[in-house]
């Protein structure tokens, strides 16, 4: 499925955040597979780790940490939702600022007295 509508991808997360876990989980593909590292054998034979895939946005989350899988899918599940969050997430648009005149002309007179100060400096010869 093509992802090229950010503003599609954003309605699609608010939507999916409204869900419960289980209809969430029917909106994924959910793949197990073995998932390596520590954790001995149980770990390394067993398909205990869960990668969900939201297809409705094309966000994909894996979880490989636990030696259960119900265990990962349900940390999965809180990373997509996290995911999911933060696409929904409506950024407010930055309005550039002008400074004002005093503004201005507070940060010239401070940089004018750092001069005299330097200035001083140089005729005391203290450098």
């Amino acid at each position: 499925m093509e992802h090229a509508d950010p503003q599609q991808r954003r309605l699609a997360a608010a939507a999916a955040l409204a869900l419960d876990d289980e209809a969430l989980l029917r909106d994924c593909e959910v793949s197990t597979f073995v998932g390596g590292g520590p954790g001995g054998q149980h770990r390394n034979k067993t398909a205990s780790a869960v990668r969900l895939v939201h297809l409705p946005t094309g966000v994909t989350v894996t979880a490989t940490e636990r030696r259960s899988q119900l265990r990962n899918r349900g940390a999965a599940l809180e990373r997509l939702r996290a995911v999911l969050t933060g696409l929904a997430r409506v950024r407010r648009t930055r309005r550039p600022t002008v400074p004002s005149r005093s503004s201005k002309e507070r940060r010239i007179e401070a940089k004018k007295r750092t001069g005299r100060r330097k200035a001083e400096r140089r005729d005391r010869g203290g450098w």
